[in-house]
């Protein structure tokens, strides 16, 4: 895993969306260096990285850009869908727990497909 400040990279790869970072096996990159530093986010992108490696790069983001056009059909709007994502949701639910990784069982994102 390799950190890398990169805003407009980001910027392109996101169309614009303002975001702080994303993972792109075996990167992890950020839109400005002050969240080099945020435990918390490196972790939920740590979460993105072991779920690529679980599904391989491209089933990862096939799989992620369907189940959000899904969610966008489903609650038809942009925010609520993305937060919806099944490895959106284990990141989040897991993201402060920095142990999380060391006892994650295998495709656990599958746990978070249902939404209540």
């Amino acid at each position: 895993m390799k950190i890398s400040v990169q805003p407009k990279l980001i910027k392109w790869i996101t169309f614009g969306e303002k975001i702080a970072a994303i993972a792109i096996f075996p990167f992890i990159l950020l839109a400005h260096h002050k969240y080099q530093e945020n435990k918390v986010l490196i972790n939920h992108e740590k979460i993105h990285l072991r779920q690529q490696l679980e599904l391989g790069i491209l089933l990862f983001y096939i799989w992620y850009g369907l189940e959000y056009i899904i969610r966008l059909i489903q609650f038809k709007n942009k925010h609520i869908a993305y937060l919806n994502i099944s490895f959106e949701r284990e990141a989040f639910k897991n993201d402060e727990n920095l142990e999380y990784l060391s006892k994650r069982k295998l495709f656990s994102f599958t746990n978070y497909l249902r939404v209540k």
